[in-house]
């Protein structure tokens, strides 16, 4: 008999009672790898040794996945109830071709 356990998930809903901590942490946490990252950086070019060379690509890989979780996770999406779709898109840089095929070609 297998039991099914679920991962303790952390999310941005409001009903979470770990919610008010989530963006903190991960600010915190994201801020101490780019820190490490920039020390291990400074200590590889003095000393030359490869330990920190390692240590500057795990910080800033860390540091990296981080930073993206708060610009893209920590904002509610605008998704559409209709059409499944999200309201943020717009046409600058890149066109936005489902929209255009749901409302027709238009012409400038």
């Amino acid at each position: 008999m297998r039991l099914k356990v679920k991962p303790a998930e952390i999310t941005a809903d409001p009903s979470d009672p770990k919610a008010p901590y989530a963006v903190p942490t991960l600010t915190v946490t994201a801020a101490f790898h780019a820190i490490t990252a920039f020390y291990s950086y400074m200590q590889y070019t003095r000393n030359g040794q490869i330990g920190f060379a390692l240590s500057q690509f795990g910080s800033g890989l860390l540091a990296s996945m981080g930073c993206w979780c708060l610009v893209f996770g920590t904002e509610k999406g605008r998704i559409s109830k209709r059409t499944g779709a999200d309201k943020r898109t717009s046409g600058w840089p890149f066109r936005n071709e489902e929209s255009d095929k749901k409302k027709g070609k238009r012409k400038l």
